[in-house]
């Protein structure tokens, strides 16, 4: 599963996809399993932003995560990938 965040700083608009060791980290952080299907808030794609934008280069973020949020203006998902293959892809009914 990959997750496209868009988020606006202080510093400007930046978009990151995240990977799967950004989803795990999130996932052993909040002790939920991103596939569950519950309801992903503010905080949630901030932490994924943040983490996957501290291994993007040319996205510069603060360190420490609380820097980060202070910073924050807005943030949204563009889209979602799913790594499992639809029923219309696999031909399967």
């Amino acid at each position: 599963m990959k997750i496209t965040i868009q988020a606006t700083t202080a510093d400007g608009p930046a978009t990151v996809t995240t990977d799967l060791f950004t989803i795990v980290q999130w996932e052993r952080k909040f002790k939920r399993k991103m596939g569950d299907g519950g309801d992903i808030g503010v905080e949630d794609l901030a932490f994924l932003f943040h983490e996957q934008a501290k291994r993007t280069d040319g996205i510069v973020v603060p360190i420490v995560f609380d820097d980060f949020l202070k910073k924050l203006v807005d943030i949204t998902t563009v889209r979602e990938e799913l790594d499992r293959p639809t029923s219309a892809a696999t031909g399967a009914h």
